[in-house]
């Protein structure tokens, strides 16, 4: 049983698992909609949703707005996503209290291993 057991580990190490989830999401940040399995896209839903909840705060209060920045700027490689973020991303979701991502099945497979590919991208 699975009882209390959170997360997925996709097969990989520790720390390959991490740089998985930071690469992604800082791709699906830049590019707005990336194709990838649907185990990847369920595990990087919810850490886009944070940094993206994270933002808006920034935006929302500038007192917190530095604090906020670096917290996201951690979780991200590239500084111009983070940019992107509070700049683009932020105002436009600050209306919406969160689901700002969508998966959509594509009904392809991967070649490879059979995984059914899907298509995850911020909503409109």
């Amino acid at each position: 049983m699975r009882h209390r057991v959170a997360g997925k580990k996709l097969g990989r190490s520790m720390g390959h698992r991490k740089a998985l989830k930071r690469n992604l999401v800082t791709q699906l940040l830049l590019h707005e909609r990336i194709k990838t399995t649907e185990a990847k896209a369920k595990f990087i839903r919810g850490e886009a949703e944070k940094l993206i909840t994270m933002a808006k705060k920034g935006v929302q209060n500038p007192d917190r707005f530095l604090h906020m920045r670096r917290r996201v700027s951690a979780r991200l490689y590239d500084e111009d996503v983070a940019r992107k973020l509070f700049n683009e991303l932020a105002p436009r979701y600050m209306d919406r209290n969160g689901g700002y991502t969508r998966i959509r099945r594509l009904g392809e497979f991967r070649r490879g291993d059979g995984a059914e590919l899907v298509l995850i991208e911020l909503v409109e």
